[in-house]
């Protein structure tokens, strides 16, 4: 799993394998925009931490398969987060607060930048609390599928890396993440052993390079 993988998903990609399957399997209209923009605002609102194992696929334009990783994720929100990549390869794309690292163990390289406005309309941004709804994205439709309720979003900054996101709630809990990028492949996560607004420690968002990585960038 190259770390153009990762960093795809989290700070310039978007989301939508399976959703977009389930978006042609809906038979009904889709429900206004203010449905979904509450349902996800709910979710934003009520969210202090989140915890769970995911399994990810990137699907290439014409549905196959690709690339596929396990791992697991923790967000403590405003602005932190952790993605462990455990298999096929041992990487790790966290976020400090003040900072972004990628780390791959194989390569024994670290790459830091600034977390800033650069970065802002992204998923995982969105989800850790640093970006804002109404200003970074877009809420276009709500729909079921699937048995979970999906929430439809487009970002708002042009050029983006991705075109849409979408993210699939099963009642009020977070399961399926899914991103289409510029060009056409999708992103898709599922989550599974959720916990919600549980304590995280603190140092579960810190990053020290082991000695001997090579880092590129410098840390605010």
């Amino acid at each position: 799993m190259p770390a153009k993988f990762s960093l795809a998903l989290l700070v310039a990609a978007g989301l939508s394998t399976h959703a977009n399957d389930a978006s042609a399997q809906v038979q009904r209209p889709a429900e206004p925009t203010v449905a979904g923009a509450q349902l996800l605002r709910n979710f934003l609102d009520r969210t202090r931490t989140y915890r769970a194992r995911f399994e990810q696929a990137l699907y290439a334009s014409d549905g196959e398969a690709v690339e596929r990783a396990t791992g697991e994720l923790a967000i403590a929100r405003p602005g932190r987060f952790a993605w462990r990549y455990r298999e096929p390869l041992d990487q790790l794309v966290l976020a400090d607060g003040t900072n972004l690292w990628i780390y791959d163990a194989e390569l024994s390289q670290a790459t830091v930048t600034p977390l800033d406005e650069a970065t802002r309309a992204t998923p995982a941004m969105l989800l850790s609390g640093d970006a804002t709804l109404d200003e970074e994205f877009v809420v276009q439709e709500s729909f079921e599928a699937d048995q979970l309720r999906w929430v439809r979003l487009a970002p708002r900054p042009s050029g983006s890396d991705f075109k849409q996101i979408l993210i699939g709630f099963d009642g009020d809990t977070l399961r399926r993440l899914e991103l289409l990028d510029s060009l056409d492949q999708t992103t898709s996560l599922e989550f599974s052993g959720v916990e919600v607004n549980i304590d995280i420690a603190g140092t579960e968002f810190d990053f020290v390079p082991p000695a001997g990585v090579d880092v590129i960038g410098e840390a605010n």
